[in-house]
């Protein structure tokens, strides 16, 4: 499968994290790319408002969330596979300590292991895609550049309510979250974020690895199927629904 690294437009990315308002797109349309995996293969992504949520969504060339990664039974080295939108929030407005790095939303399928919320009505997911929200940082160990920023042994950062327990900054809100033919949607209410009207927002689509030595850092993008820009400068403006 064809795969790209983020490595040299992280840092971009997290500079853009601190803007606000400014881009001029609001969907973003990417052209179709027989080289990817049709199930990773993004044509168009956007963040829409509706009523009292927020919708973001992801469209591949075709069968979303049909591809899967093999279980190993184990935690350690397992494969994390997801749809992800970057955005320009801040990590305070989804309940982590503020300015922590690059926030995202993610639509993920993990066979190996359970991250719910402690809270959660359904504490396994490992057989479903479910969503997660998760602080990027730039980290040149990982071979696609980026990371889940770890939480130091001995610190207690400001962590969301759905906080799985896992020492990284990944927070576990049941969203509804539904893949149908070439779609991806995860529904967000929109009291649960801060600052969305002025966000800027990219699609990727990615798969991760816990590391098989579960040292820091616990879990990196290892390989970038496509981003939706081409380039992570998340051009993406978040719209009120049509």
């Amino acid at each position: 499968m064809k795969c790209c690294g983020l490595r040299g437009v992280a840092v971009a990315a997290l500079a853009l994290s601190c803007l606000g308002a400014g881009a001029s797109a609001h969907e973003i349309k990417a052209t179709a790319d027989e080289a990817i995996n049709a199930s990773f293969d993004i044509v168009q992504t956007s963040i829409t408002t509706d009523g009292a949520q927020a919708v973001f969504r992801t469209q591949v060339r075709a069968a979303a969330g049909a591809l899967k990664p093999q279980a190993t039974g184990k935690f350690e080295g397992s494969e994390v596979y997801a749809y992800v939108w970057p955005t320009s929030l801040n990590s305070a407005d989804v309940g982590f300590e503020a300015d922590q790095g690059i926030v995202a939303l993610a639509a993920t399928f993990h066979p190996d292991f359970d991250d719910a919320s402690k809270r959660a009505s359904n504490p396994t997911n490992r057989d479903r895609w479910h969503a997660h929200w998760v602080v990027l940082n730039e980290d040149v160990a990982c071979p696609g550049g980026l990371k889940v920023k770890d939480i130091p042994p001995g610190t207690t950062p400001r962590l969301p309510p759905d906080w799985p327990g896992a020492p990284i900054l990944i927070d576990s809100p049941e969203y509804q979250t539904d893949l149908t033919d070439a779609v991806v949607e995860v529904h967000v209410p929109l009291d649960q974020i801060g600052a969305l009207a002025n966000a800027r927002f990219d699609g990727v689509t990615a798969g991760l690895k816990i590391n098989a030595n579960l040292h820091a850092p616990l879990l990196c993008v290892q390989n970038v199927f496509k981003v939706a820009s081409g380039n992570l400068s998340l051009p993406g403006r978040v719209v009120p629904a049509r």
